[in-house]
């Protein structure tokens, strides 16, 4: 999968929904999708095309995403 179609994932899964501003349509910054791009190719690549599920499998595997994306999930709250 090419690094713009997993960005643009992680920019759908890792930021919807996490807080009322994202919901409205903030899709997180170049320098949140991209600090967990990675994590998501490595962690979750079964789910990459599905929402929902990259999101869930970011947050079951958290002790394994890099400290970059970590900090995204907790700056939403997550």
């Amino acid at each position: 999968m090419s690094r713009k179609l997993v960005l643009a994932t992680i920019t759908l899964v890792a930021m919807s929904g996490l807080s009322p501003a994202l919901a409205q349509g903030h899709m997180g910054t170049p320098q949140e999708q991209n600090a967990c791009s990675r994590d998501a190719s490595r962690l979750c690549r079964k789910e990459l095309g599905n929402d929902g599920a990259v999101q869930s499998c970011l947050q079951a595997n958290r002790a394994k995403l890099s400290r970059a994306c970590s900090k995204v999930f907790q700056s939403h709250g997550m």
